[in-house]
C-alpha cells in the first residue's frame, strides 16, 4: 500500500515506486522522520525512535523537526505558520484530532489546545512526487491574523555539507542555474511581484556536493504558485537543515474571519539517487502524470508574428506570413500583439480587446478563414491582466485597477493591472474573453502579463489575483475544450506549476537567441519537460542579441522543446525557406520521442552539449557546439541512456555502435566546422539474432 499507518508508534509511511516518506505524532505535533530511499515499515520504526542530540542544550532548538512549523517552545527556526490571536498570543499548542487515508492521499488533523485554531496536513503521492498542502481553519467567532500560511515544512538528512541549485535571472535571461554551497543561515529565495517572477524559480534541489547529472542523492521540490513566493532555508551550527515555502511574501498579513478556511497551493517534493538529471526525470514525469492536462497531445509547431512585425499587424500582412508559414509545414498560426482597439504601441489600447477597425474591417474572421483554409490552427496574443491609461476601458473604470486610496499609480511598460480579486472585474475580464474564443472558435491563447503588481492593497490582492486568473483560466478551459493556452509574462516571468495546470506550454523568455537559449533551456528543463517549452526560430541576425547564426543551429536548439517559427519569413531567401520546410520536416519525425520520452542532458568537451530522449525503442540526440577554439574538434558526445550489450544504429547514416562504446568513447558527430555548429541523431537499437 502507498500509505500505511502503525498505531502502536503514531507512525506513517508512504511510499512510491523508488522512494519513501514517514513521518510520526510526537506530543500533539507531527514530526518528520524520514525523506529519501525506500524504507520498509520496521526500517522506518526503528528510524523514528529520538536518538540524543550530542549539540544538545538550552541554547538549541528542541528535537525533531515539525512538519509545520510554528512559534512556541524550543523553535528557533523560521516558522511555516505565524498567528496572532485576538489577545495577542502567538504560540501554538497542537492536539492530535484524527488523520485519513484515501488511497494515495494522507490527511491529519490538528488543533491549538485553546485557541480556536485548526490545520489540516495533506500529503498525496504522485509516483515518486510527494503533494503537501495545508488547509487553516478559524472555528472561533473572533478574527485571526496570519503572518505567515506556508504550505509545507521539508526535513533533509544530516550530511556534513548541503549544496543548493536555484534558478535566477532576469528579462531576456531566465532560468539561469546557480550551485553554491547552502550556508549556516537563513537564505531566502522569493518573488514580491505579485507574479513568479524572471528573477527567481519556486523550485530548488539539494544535494551533499557531490552529485552529478548522472549520480548522487538529490532532493527537489516546487511550488505549485504563480503570484507570489517564499522559500526559506534553514542550516543551523549543529547540522539541520531544511527548508519551508509557501505563497505571500515578507510583510503580508491576512485576517482569517470566523468559519473561514485557507488552503494553501501544492508544495511538491521528490527524490532521487540518481542525480539532477534523475530528480528532473522524476518531475517531468510528474508533471505528464498530474499537472497538464493533454499530456498525450503532440505540441504543434506554432508560428508567431510577433518578431515580424511588432505592432505593426494588419489583415494582408497577416495573410501573407500565413501563407509562407502553412507552405513551411506550420499547424498553428499565432497573431500576436496590436490587432485590437488604438494598439499601435505599447501607450494605448490595451483593454480594449475589439479588432482595431482600419486595421482588420471586417473583423478577424476573415484572418481566421484563410489560416485555416491553410490548414492550420489560429490563435491570438492576448494579455487581459493589464490596461493602459490611455484605452475606453480605463477612462470608463479607473477605479478598476489596482491601486491604494491617495498614492501615484505606477506605470510600468505604460500600463496598469486591473484589480481582479475585485468579482466584477474578474466577470468582466471572463466574459470578453469567452466572448472572443466563442466568435472565432479559437485555437489558442498565448496570454501575457507584462508587468509586476504595485500599490496593491488590501494585502489578500496578492493571493486573490493570482486565484482570479486561475478562475478565469479553467472556466475557458472547460467551456471551450479545444482551447490550448501558452503562459507568457514578459517572457519566463510566469513559468511554475501552477500556471501549468492551466496551460500547456510555457514561454521561457523573450531572449531567442540560440546561444543564450542554450542556458535559458538548461535551467528550465529542470523541472519542466520538453513538450512544454516554447522555442522559436527567428531571424538572423538575432532580434535581442544582434548575433548571426545558421539556419540549421537555430533549428537545433528549437527542435529541443515545442518548435516556432518567428521571423520575418517574407523576407527569407529561398533556399533557406527550403532548408527551414526540411528541417521543420525532420522535427515532425522526431517530435513524438522529443515532447513525450525521458531527457538526458549531455555534456562534451569545451562548449558540446546535448540531450537525448529515448522513447520507448526511438533514441534522439540533439547537440550543440557553440563556440570552439580554432582547431579544436570536441570529439564524440557520450551517452548514458543507451544499454550495453545492444547495438545501435544510426538511422541517417547506417553506421551502427556498440552500447558500450557510446556509453564510454561515445557518439562520433558531424559537425560543421567553426562555432555555431550542432546536430540531429538518430539511433534505434538493431534486433540481433
Amino acid at each position: 500500500m502507498p500509505v500505511v499507518f502503525a498505531p502502536e508508534h503514531h507512525l506513517w509511511l508512504l511510499s512510491g515506486p523508488s522512494t519513501s516518506y514517514a513521518l510520526r505524532l510526537d506530543g500533539g505535533g507531527v514530526r518528520h522522520v524520514h525523506w529519501g530511499a525506500p524504507l520498509t515499515l520496521e526500517a522506518a520504526t526503528a528510524l523514528s525512535e529520538p536518538v540524543p542530540d550530542p549539540a544538545a542544550s538550552s541554547f538549541e532548538q528542541g528535537t525533531g523537526e515539525a512538519e509545520l512549523r510554528v512559534e512556541g517552545g524550543a523553535q528557533f527556526g523560521p516558522s511555516s505558520l505565524l498567528v496572532r490571536f485576538a489577545d495577542g498570543t502567538s504560540a501554538i499548542e497542537w492536539v492530535y484530532e484524527g488523520h485519513k487515508i484515501d488511497g494515495e492521499h494522507l490527511s491529519v488533523r490538528l488543533a491549538d489546545r485553546h485557541y480556536p485554531l485548526a490545520v489540516t496536513l495533506h500529503y498525496r503521492l504522485a509516483g515518486d512526487v510527494l503533494e503537501r498542502w495545508t488547509d487553516v481553519t478559524n472555528r472561533g467567532s473572533e478574527p485571526i491574523t496570519l503572518l505567515r500560511c506556508d504550505s509545507a515544512a521539508w526535513t533533509l538528512p544530516a550530511r556534513a555539507e548541503h549544496r543548493l541549485s536555484h534558478l535566477v535571472g532576469a528579462w531576456v535571461s531566465e532560468s539561469r542555474l546557480r550551485r553554491a554551497p547552502l550556508p549556516v543561515a537563513e537564505t531566502v529565495l522569493t518573488s514580491r511581484r505579485g507574479v513568479t517572477s524572471h528573477h527567481a524559480s519556486p523550485w530548488l534541489a539539494l544535494d551533499d556536493g557531490t552529485a552529478g547529472e548522472d549520480h548522487g542523492e538529490v532532493f527537489s521540490a516546487a511550488l505549485a504558485w504563480s503570484g507570489s513566493w517564499r522559500i526559506t532555508l534553514h542550516r543551523d551550527p549543529g547540522g539541520r537543515t531544511g527548508f519551508t515555502g509557501g505563497f505571500g511574501h515578507e510583510g503580508l498579513t491576512w485576517t482569517l474571519g470566523a468559519g473561514e478556511t485557507l488552503s494553501t497551493p501544492v508544495f511538491a517534493g521528490t527524490w532521487s539517487s540518481e542525480g539532477f538529471g534523475g530528480v528532473s526525470r522524476v518531475w517531468h514525469s510528474y508533471v505528464r502524470l498530474r499537472v497538464l492536462t493533454h499530456p498525450d497531445e503532440d505540441r504543434p509547431v506554432l508560428y508567431n508574428s510577433w518578431e515580424a512585425t511588432g505592432f505593426d499587424v494588419e489583415e494582408a500582412g497577416q495573410m501573407a506570413l500565413a501563407a509562407r508559414a502553412a507552405d513551411l509545414g506550420v499547424e498553428l498560426f499565432v497573431m500576436d500583439d496590436g490587432w485590437f482597439g488604438a494598439r499601435t504601441g505599447e501607450h494605448a489600447g490595451l483593454g480594449d480587446w475589439t479588432p482595431n477597425p482600419k486595421r482588420f474591417p471586417d473583423g478577424l474572421r476573415p484572418l481566421a478563414a484563410e489560416v485555416r483554409r491553410l490548414g492550420m490552427r489560429f490563435g491570438l496574443w492576448i494579455e487581459p491582466e493589464s490596461v493602459n491609461a490611455d484605452s475606453d476601458l480605463y477612462r470608463e473604470h479607473p477605479d478598476w485597477v489596482v491601486h491604494q486610496p491617495n498614492r501615484r499609480r505606477t506605470e510600468l511598460r505604460s500600463q496598469m493591472v486591473l484589480d481582479l480579486a475585485r468579482p466584477e472585474v474578474a466577470a468582466w475580464t471572463h466574459a470578453w474573453l469567452d466572448k472572443l474564443v466563442g466568435d472565432l472558435d479559437l485555437d489558442y491563447l498565448k496570454w501575457d502579463f507584462n508587468r509586476a503588481l504595485t500599490e496593491a492593497a488590501p494585502d489578500s490582492v496578492f493571493l486573490d489575483h493570482t486565484r482570479a486568473v486561475y478562475g478565469i483560466m479553467d472556466r475557458l478551459r472547460a467551456d471551450h475544450p479545444g482551447l490550448r493556452i501558452e503562459a507568457c509574462a514578459g517572457g519566463g516571468g510566469r513559468a511554475d506549476l501552477g500556471i501549468l495546470r492551466r496551460t500547456d506550454q510555457i514561454w521561457p523568455s523573450d531572449n531567442t537567441d540560440p546561444v543564450d537559449r542554450l542556458g535559458i533551456q538548461h535551467g528550465f528543463s529542470q523541472l519542466f519537460p520538453a513538450q512544454v517549452m516554447s522555442a522559436w526560430v527567428t531571424d538572423n541576425p538575432n532580434v535581442t542579441t544582434a548575433r548571426s547564426t545558421p539556419l540549421r543551429f537555430r533549428f537545433h536548439m528549437a527542435m529541443a522543446g515545442a518548435l516556432g517559427l518567428g521571423g520575418d519569413l517574407t523576407t527569407w531567401t529561398p533556399d533557406e525557406l527550403t532548408e527551414a520546410a526540411a528541417l521543420v520536416a525532420a522535427y515532425k519525425d522526431v517530435r513524438p520521442v522529443i515532447q513525450h520520452g525521458d531527457a538526458h542532458r549531455l555534456t562534451g568537451a569545451g562548449t558540446l552539449t546535448g540531450v537525448h530522449y529515448v522513447w520507448a525503442d526511438e533514441h534522439v540526440v540533439l547537440a550543440w557546439c557553440p563556440s570552439r577554439a580554432y582547431g579544436h574538434d570536441p570529439g564524440p558526445l557520450r551517452l548514458t541512456a543507451v544499454k550495453p550489450g545492444v547495438l545501435y544504429r544510426d538511422l541517417d547514416s547506417g553506421t551502427t555502435y556498440p552500447g558500450e562504446v557510446l556509453l564510454g568513447r561515445g557518439l562520433p558527430l558531424t559537425l560543421p566546422s567553426g562555432d555555431h555548429a550542432s546536430a540531429l541523431v538518430r539511433l534505434s537499437p538493431v534486433e540481433q539474432s
